[in-house]
């Protein structure tokens, strides 16, 4: 399942159900370049357990100030519409693993 592009309109729809992953990102981020590999590789692994969408942050500023988010890239996991988890800045794929594990 390929990772969803997702605006602050379709937020609240895209992210309210099951165990989801929101990247915030920017296309001039670097970390946020490192990310999204690992990332991709998550979602090929566990696309039917955990949703991974992106929201980029130079185009909806809605979502990303309604969390707080000040860094990116930021992940956001979402379990049946409650933020279980905040994780900021660059982390190596073992320790993503590790987090989304704590939700399964």
């Amino acid at each position: 399942m390929a990772i969803q592009e997702i605006t602050d309109a379709t937020f609240e729809q895209e992210t309210n159900q099951g165990l989801v992953l929101t990247d915030f990102w920017a296309t001039w981020c670097g970390p946020c370049r490192m990310v999204a590999p690992v990332l991709e590789e998550i979602d090929a692994e566990r696309g039917d357990k955990l949703k991974i969408v992106k929201m980029d942050v130079d185009e909806n500023q809605q979502v990303p100030s309604q969390f707080g988010v000040m860094s990116i890239p930021t992940l956001l996991i979402k379990k049946d519409g409650e933020v279980v988890d905040t994780v900021i800045g660059y982390r190596p794929k073992e320790e993503l693993d590790e987090i989304i594990d704590k939700y399964m």
